[in-house]
Protein backbone atom coordinates (compact mmCIF):
# COMPACT_ATOMS: atom_id res chain seq x y z
CA UNK A 1 0.00 0.00 0.00
CA UNK A 2 1.37 3.36 -0.98
CA UNK A 3 2.80 5.57 1.88
CA UNK A 4 3.48 8.90 2.60
CA UNK A 5 7.19 9.14 3.45
CA UNK A 6 8.75 12.54 5.31
CA UNK A 7 11.98 14.26 3.88
CA UNK A 8 14.55 16.68 5.33
CA UNK A 9 16.04 18.46 2.45
CA UNK A 10 19.13 20.27 3.71
CA UNK A 11 21.18 23.20 1.86
CA UNK A 12 23.43 25.48 3.05
CA UNK A 13 22.95 24.33 6.91
CA UNK A 14 19.15 24.86 6.65
CA UNK A 15 15.93 23.02 5.98
CA UNK A 16 14.66 24.14 2.60
CA UNK A 17 12.95 22.90 -0.49
CA UNK A 18 14.65 23.64 -3.54
CA UNK A 19 13.58 23.08 -7.66
CA UNK A 20 16.03 19.79 -7.83
CA UNK A 21 17.36 20.65 -11.53
CA UNK A 22 18.66 24.02 -10.26
CA UNK A 23 20.89 23.07 -7.93
CA UNK A 24 24.38 23.90 -8.29
CA UNK A 25 28.08 25.54 -6.75
CA UNK A 26 26.63 28.82 -6.79
CA UNK A 27 23.07 27.74 -4.95
CA UNK A 28 19.87 26.84 -6.00
CA UNK A 29 16.13 28.40 -6.87
CA UNK A 30 15.00 28.30 -3.47
CA UNK A 31 11.10 27.55 -2.65
CA UNK A 32 11.04 27.72 1.05
CA UNK A 33 13.59 28.19 3.97
CA UNK A 34 12.40 26.90 7.30
CA UNK A 35 12.50 28.77 10.57
CA UNK A 36 13.26 25.75 12.24
CA UNK A 37 16.10 23.01 11.93
CA UNK A 38 16.37 19.63 11.16
CA UNK A 39 16.23 18.23 14.59
CA UNK A 40 12.69 19.98 15.25
CA UNK A 41 11.51 18.05 11.47
CA UNK A 42 12.81 15.14 12.86
CA UNK A 43 11.40 15.01 16.57
CA UNK A 44 7.68 15.90 14.54
CA UNK A 45 8.33 12.65 12.28
CA UNK A 46 8.76 10.53 15.67
CA UNK A 47 6.18 12.10 17.19
CA UNK A 48 3.88 10.94 14.48
CA UNK A 49 5.31 7.69 14.23
CA UNK A 50 6.35 8.27 10.48
CA UNK A 51 8.80 5.37 9.31
CA UNK A 52 11.06 5.41 6.24
CA UNK A 53 11.63 9.13 5.70
CA UNK A 54 15.18 11.01 4.73
CA UNK A 55 17.45 13.33 5.27
CA UNK A 56 19.40 14.17 2.17
CA UNK A 57 22.67 17.09 2.62
CA UNK A 58 22.76 18.81 -0.82
CA UNK A 59 26.13 20.04 -0.66
CA UNK A 60 28.02 21.02 2.16
CA UNK A 61 27.57 22.80 5.30
CA UNK A 62 24.82 20.12 6.52
CA UNK A 63 26.62 17.92 8.65
CA UNK A 64 25.83 19.22 12.04
CA UNK A 65 22.01 19.62 11.24
CA UNK A 66 21.73 16.02 9.70
CA UNK A 67 23.35 14.45 12.85
CA UNK A 68 21.03 16.47 15.16
CA UNK A 69 18.58 14.84 13.00
CA UNK A 70 19.75 11.24 12.98
CA UNK A 71 20.23 11.84 16.58
CA UNK A 72 16.54 12.95 17.04
CA UNK A 73 15.10 9.93 15.69
CA UNK A 74 17.41 7.08 15.60
CA UNK A 75 16.93 4.74 13.21
CA UNK A 76 13.96 6.19 11.75
CA UNK A 77 15.45 8.36 9.41
CA UNK A 78 17.80 7.39 5.99
CA UNK A 79 20.11 9.34 5.24
CA UNK A 80 22.17 10.74 1.90
CA UNK A 81 24.15 13.26 0.66
CA UNK A 82 27.81 12.73 -0.09
CA UNK A 83 27.86 9.26 1.01
CA UNK A 84 30.54 7.00 0.19
CA UNK A 85 32.55 3.49 1.48
CA UNK A 86 34.72 5.03 4.23
CA UNK A 87 31.66 7.03 5.51
CA UNK A 88 28.56 5.29 5.20
CA UNK A 89 28.75 3.53 8.77
CA UNK A 90 29.70 6.23 10.61
CA UNK A 91 26.07 7.56 9.06
CA UNK A 92 24.77 3.87 10.54
CA UNK A 93 26.10 4.56 14.17
CA UNK A 94 25.20 7.91 14.08
CA UNK A 95 21.84 6.63 13.86
CA UNK A 96 20.45 6.40 9.85
CA UNK A 97 18.32 3.53 9.60
CA UNK A 98 20.03 3.33 5.83
CA UNK A 99 22.05 5.29 4.26
CA UNK A 100 21.42 6.16 0.33
CA UNK A 101 24.03 6.62 -1.96
CA UNK A 102 24.14 7.84 -5.51
CA UNK A 103 26.96 9.65 -7.00
CA UNK A 104 29.78 7.36 -5.60
CA UNK A 105 28.40 4.65 -7.36
CA UNK A 106 29.75 6.00 -10.60
CA UNK A 107 33.02 6.68 -11.76
CA UNK A 108 33.61 9.03 -15.32
CA UNK A 109 29.73 8.50 -15.78
CA UNK A 110 29.74 4.56 -15.98
CA UNK A 111 28.54 2.89 -12.89
CA UNK A 112 30.83 0.78 -10.83
CA UNK A 113 30.24 -2.30 -9.38
CA UNK A 114 33.54 -2.41 -7.55
CA UNK A 115 32.45 0.90 -5.41
CA UNK A 116 28.90 -0.47 -4.83
CA UNK A 117 30.59 -4.38 -3.46
CA UNK A 118 32.36 -1.93 -1.32
CA UNK A 119 29.84 0.79 0.22
CA UNK A 120 28.18 -3.22 0.53
CA UNK A 121 30.84 -4.46 2.97
CA UNK A 122 30.16 -1.43 5.24
CA UNK A 123 26.03 -1.35 5.36
CA UNK A 124 25.27 -4.76 4.18
CA UNK A 125 22.42 -4.65 1.78
CA UNK A 126 20.04 -4.65 4.58
CA UNK A 127 20.96 -1.19 5.16
CA UNK A 128 21.51 0.30 1.70
CA UNK A 129 19.59 2.18 -0.32
CA UNK A 130 20.02 3.54 -3.88
CA UNK A 131 18.90 6.72 -5.23
CA UNK A 132 18.33 6.33 -9.07
CA UNK A 133 17.01 9.62 -9.11
CA UNK A 134 16.94 10.64 -12.72
CA UNK A 135 16.42 12.80 -15.74
CA UNK A 136 13.88 12.05 -18.79
CA UNK A 137 15.53 11.97 -22.20
CA UNK A 138 14.05 11.01 -25.53
CA UNK A 139 15.06 7.67 -24.87
CA UNK A 140 14.03 7.28 -21.33
CA UNK A 141 14.76 7.33 -17.87
CA UNK A 142 18.98 8.06 -17.36
CA UNK A 143 20.44 8.17 -13.48
CA UNK A 144 21.44 11.82 -12.84
CA UNK A 145 24.65 12.72 -10.30
CA UNK A 146 26.86 15.24 -9.16
CA UNK A 147 23.30 16.99 -7.84
CA UNK A 148 21.48 16.13 -10.55
CA UNK A 149 23.69 17.88 -13.39
CA UNK A 150 25.26 14.89 -14.76
CA UNK A 151 23.31 12.03 -16.89
CA UNK A 152 24.99 9.11 -16.97
CA UNK A 153 24.92 6.16 -19.12
CA UNK A 154 22.67 3.96 -16.85
CA UNK A 155 19.10 3.52 -17.92
CA UNK A 156 15.68 3.35 -15.23
CA UNK A 157 14.23 0.46 -17.07
CA UNK A 158 12.78 -2.95 -16.00
CA UNK A 159 16.19 -4.98 -16.53
CA UNK A 160 18.22 -2.70 -14.47
CA UNK A 161 15.97 -1.82 -11.52
CA UNK A 162 15.25 -6.39 -11.09
CA UNK A 163 19.27 -6.18 -11.50
CA UNK A 164 19.89 -3.63 -8.74
CA UNK A 165 17.16 -4.80 -6.57
CA UNK A 166 19.64 -7.69 -5.62
CA UNK A 167 22.11 -4.92 -4.07
CA UNK A 168 20.06 -2.88 -1.57
CA UNK A 169 17.15 -2.41 0.50
CA UNK A 170 14.96 -0.13 -0.93
CA UNK A 171 15.16 2.11 -3.93
CA UNK A 172 15.04 6.05 -3.53
CA UNK A 173 13.90 7.83 -7.02
CA UNK A 174 13.59 11.72 -7.35
CA UNK A 175 12.56 12.82 -11.14
CA UNK A 176 15.26 16.21 -11.37
CA UNK A 177 12.92 17.07 -14.39
CA UNK A 178 9.76 17.55 -12.03
CA UNK A 179 11.49 18.07 -8.23
CA UNK A 180 10.21 21.38 -6.74
CA UNK A 181 8.39 22.28 -9.36
CA UNK A 182 4.30 21.23 -8.09
CA UNK A 183 3.35 20.56 -11.06
CA UNK A 184 2.38 16.46 -10.72
CA UNK A 185 4.19 14.01 -10.81
CA UNK A 186 5.84 12.05 -13.98
CA UNK A 187 2.97 9.54 -14.25
CA UNK A 188 4.56 7.26 -16.72
CA UNK A 189 8.05 7.13 -14.69
CA UNK A 190 5.74 6.01 -11.55
CA UNK A 191 4.00 3.20 -13.76
CA UNK A 192 7.35 1.84 -14.44
CA UNK A 193 8.53 1.63 -10.89
CA UNK A 194 5.35 0.04 -10.13
CA UNK A 195 5.88 -2.50 -12.71
CA UNK A 196 6.73 -5.76 -10.05
CA UNK A 197 9.61 -3.54 -8.23
CA UNK A 198 11.30 -6.25 -6.11
CA UNK A 199 12.09 -3.89 -3.15
CA UNK A 200 10.48 -1.19 -2.15
CA UNK A 201 10.45 2.52 -3.93
CA UNK A 202 9.93 6.04 -2.78
CA UNK A 203 9.01 8.37 -5.63
CA UNK A 204 9.99 12.01 -4.71
CA UNK A 205 8.80 14.95 -7.47
CA UNK A 206 6.16 17.38 -8.73
CA UNK A 207 3.61 15.92 -5.88
CA UNK A 208 1.17 18.80 -5.07
CA UNK A 209 -1.74 17.66 -3.21
CA UNK A 210 -3.41 14.33 -1.89
CA UNK A 211 -4.32 13.23 -5.21
CA UNK A 212 -1.26 12.57 -6.22
CA UNK A 213 -0.65 9.93 -2.69
CA UNK A 214 -4.14 8.64 -4.56
CA UNK A 215 -2.73 8.44 -8.00
CA UNK A 216 0.77 7.28 -7.10
CA UNK A 217 -1.32 4.14 -5.34
CA UNK A 218 -2.99 3.69 -8.51
CA UNK A 219 -0.66 4.01 -11.15
CA UNK A 220 1.72 2.19 -8.66
CA UNK A 221 -0.52 -0.80 -7.54
CA UNK A 222 0.44 0.17 -4.29
CA UNK A 223 3.70 -0.73 -4.87
CA UNK A 224 5.17 2.95 -4.93
CA UNK A 225 5.57 5.09 -1.54
CA UNK A 226 5.57 9.11 -1.99
CA UNK A 227 7.71 11.83 -0.86
CA UNK A 228 5.81 15.10 -0.39
CA UNK A 229 8.08 18.44 -0.25
CA UNK A 230 7.65 21.83 -1.44
CA UNK A 231 3.10 21.06 -1.48
CA UNK A 232 3.64 20.29 2.02
CA UNK A 233 2.36 23.00 4.85
CA UNK A 234 5.22 22.08 7.03
CA UNK A 235 7.26 23.49 4.00
CA UNK A 236 5.03 26.66 3.73
CA UNK A 237 2.95 24.64 0.83
CA UNK A 238 -0.87 25.02 0.41
CA UNK A 239 -1.30 21.88 -1.61
CA UNK A 240 -1.93 19.55 1.60
CA UNK A 241 -1.58 19.04 5.66
CA UNK A 242 0.59 16.70 6.87
CA UNK A 243 -1.97 15.85 8.63
CA UNK A 244 -3.87 14.51 5.79
CA UNK A 245 -0.56 12.38 4.86
CA UNK A 246 -0.34 11.04 8.39
CA UNK A 247 -4.39 9.89 8.11
CA UNK A 248 -3.79 8.42 4.14
CA UNK A 249 -1.02 6.08 6.05
CA UNK A 250 -3.27 4.60 8.21
CA UNK A 251 -6.45 4.42 6.20
CA UNK A 252 -3.77 2.25 4.20
CA UNK A 253 -2.44 0.16 6.79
Amino acid sequence: MTQFRPCIDLHQGKVKQIVGGSLNDKGATENFISEHNAEHYANMYREHGLIGGHVIALGKGNQEEALSALRAYPNGLQFGGGVNSSNAESYLKAGASHVIVTSYLFENGEFSWDRLDKIKRETGTDRLVLDLSCRRTKDGWYIATDRWQTITSTQVNQDNLIELANHCDEFLIHAADVEGLQAGIDEDLVKLLGQGCPVAVTYAGGARSLADLKRVHELSNGLVDLTIGSALDIFGGKGVTLDECILWNQSQK
